[in-house]
């Protein structure tokens, strides 16, 4: 997963790698260099008192230092700016993906695990990358050229290394194959941390109202400890990598100081070669110490690498039509022929057999007990989610056949639960109409009975809104949601129990500014409440998914029973009347 992520996404960056490796590769090659040079100096210049020829060379080696330091310096700048461009682009990448999915996905994933798997996940995968553009290069040439010219200083002495390198390797995988699944456990508690973080903070009120700090304050550390232990045991293992890997190299050092003074002693080796042979030996552990840091991100990656992988591969339920149709045969009209939906996995449908229709400046409400199917009905409508089966019309064409952005202009949709983003009341009205004019945002706002209550906060249009909206009352952010649907002045409204937070009074006037702004569009109201929906032109009553009744009022009110329980919970015989 890993492999195929980065190729995938480096591809754009070949040149800048292909740089990258050429200079890891000088400034390698600088470095391997250095210490032959400095072994000719001992041998040949010290040895023999020539101050020229330790001049010259010294002159050398300054010179191959500075290459070593540019080229170095450049990796590492162009390596960080590719890692960084890879992040973006992952991040993109799992933003537009989650950007297309339906309900479902969303639902499978959650909010919290999309969270750290374009932000944590992404960075993990980053690191990597930065730490393989400016270590990894570099160490396995630095370890086979460091081989290779040790050898050629003195080959009986390179018997050490032959010994160092498979005990690293063993060392070093023991501890790696231990990282893996604990990496997977890492990430599965930052996804529970920030589940309950995030809970806690939308559900603030709740959690005093009940006087439940307490039990979330347990709820958290829970799933703190599970985060704390998991990691105190990746630290432990990583704690081991270093000393395990300094142990070994300083036993070789030792066995190499203790046989090479020996050939020293005998003549068999120059004290140049020895200080050469050495300081390839701690090239070596140098290049052993990069790739060892490197290698302690790869477990943690790959685990992240999958987690992305997983998101990018999922396709979208609700798949965008492969020839979208941008015209529409009848504007202001809807239509349902035979809408089941079923959820993956479950043994009923939500919905089964729906057949409606509503024309323009017609009124349909959507009424039904708890867990009937009203707000799944209407979801159907703008494709947050697709049918399992029948067909929906919008304006005569089959919704999965529709451009998605002319149906999102052709069907404005208020929610059960609102949702304003951050920024000003303005930025708020424009999000579906973006040219719209402050006459027309006043206008929606004045239909939406929420003129009054902008206009007092001070700053009007301009003021301020917070993540949320939660710096605004439940039935402001009501009026505030049905005003961004009228300012794209839609051919299709849908009002998803939109007025469930407002007074009866309130309730009132704005249905009645409702009906002349709607007069020429199709309206469908779900709501619970029965003054909202009595005076509409047909009600539609939902029980179990089913439609069980459609008529108007006095219609249902004489022949439904279903719709006579519902009414005569809210009322009495003689206000239903």
């Amino acid at each position: 997963m890993l492999i195929r992520l980065v190729r995938a996404h480096l591809a754009p960056y070949r040149r800048s790698v292909a740089v990258i490796a050429v200079l890891q590769l000088a400034q390698t090659a600088a470095t391997l260099y250095l210490p032959n040079l400095n072994a000719d100096i001992i041998d040949s210049g010290i040895a023999h008192g020539d101050h020229g020829y330790i001049v010259r060379v010294g002159t050398v080696m300054v010179a191959v230092a500075l290459v070593q330091l540019v080229c170095s310096y450049l990796a590492v700048r162009i390596g960080a700016r590719v890692a960084m461009a890879l992040g973006r682009d992952l991040r993109r990448s799992v933003f537009a993906r989650v950007q297309a999915f339906s309900v479902r996905e969303m639902a499978r994933f959650g909010a919290p695990s999309l969270i750290t798997r374009t932000t944590n996940d992404v960075q993990q995968v980053q690191m990597l990358v930065l730490l393989t553009l400016t270590l990894m290069v570099s160490a396995p040439i630095m370890c086979v050229g460091g081989i290779v010219l040790a050898v050629e200083q003195d080959a009986p002495l390179s018997i050490a290394l032959v010994v160092l390198a498979p005990v690293l390797g063993i060392a070093i995988g023991a501890i790696l194959r231990g990282l893996a699944p604990l990496s997977n456990a890492m990430q599965r508690s930052i996804d529970s941390v920030n589940r309950v973080m995030r809970e806690q903070i939308t559900g603030l009120r709740v959690i005093r109202a009940f006087v439940k700090e307490n039990h979330e304050s347990r709820r958290f550390a829970a799933a703190n400890t599970e985060l704390t232990d998991v990691s105190v045991r990746v630290g432990r293992l990583m704690a081991l990598m270093f000393p395990a890997v300094m142990t070994i190299v300083n036993v070789a050092s030792a066995a190499v100081l203790w046989f090479g003074a020996k050939r020293v002693d005998s003549g068999d080796m120059t004290i140049g070669a020895l200080t050469a042979f050495i300081s390839y030996l701690l090239q070596l552990l140098m290049a052993a110490v990069m790739a060892t840091y490197m290698l302690l991100w790869i477990p943690r990656a790959e685990v992240c690498a999958g987690r992305i992988v997983e998101v990018l591969d999922t396709e979208s339920s609700v798949a965008p039509p492969a020839r979208p149709v941008r015209g529409l045969a009848r504007r202001g009209h809807v239509e349902m022929r035979g809408v089941g939906f079923h959820y993956p996995g479950a043994e009923t449908g939500v919905l089964d057999g729906i057949t409606l229709s509503a024309g323009p400046g017609q009124t349909t409400a959507v009424i039904g007990g708890t867990g009937s199917g009203k707000s799944t009905l209407l979801s159907l409508i703008p494709r947050l989610s697709d049918a399992t089966a029948g067909t929906v019309f919008v304006g005569g064409v089959d919704v999965r056949d529709l451009d998605p952005g002319l149906l999102s202009r052709t069907v404005g949709y208020v929610p059960q639960r609102p949702y304003l983003f951050s920024g000003t009341i303005a930025s708020n009205l424009r999000y579906g109409a973006p040219d719209a004019t402050d006459e027309d945002l006043w206008r929606a706002l004045e239909t939406a009975q929420a003129r009054d209550f902008v206009e007092a906060l001070g700053d009007g249009l301009d003021a301020r809104i917070d993540q949320g909206g939660t710096n605004v009352s439940g039935g402001q952010r009501q009026r505030l949601a049905i005003a961004r649907a009228l300012v794209g002045r839609p051919d299709v409204y849908l009002f998803d129990d939109s007025f469930s937070a407002l007074d009866y009074a309130t309730d009132a006037r704005l249905r009645a500014a409702l009906a002349a702004e709607t007069a020429e569009a199709a309206v469908i109201v779900v709501a619970q409440r029965v003054g909202t929906i009595r005076d509409a032109d047909r009600i539609v009553v939902l029980d179990a998914g089913r439609i069980v009744g459609a008529g108007t009022h006095p219609e249902l009110l004489r022949g439904n029973d279903t719709y006579r329980e519902i009414v005569l919970s809210q009322l009495t015989e003689a206000e239903a009347a």
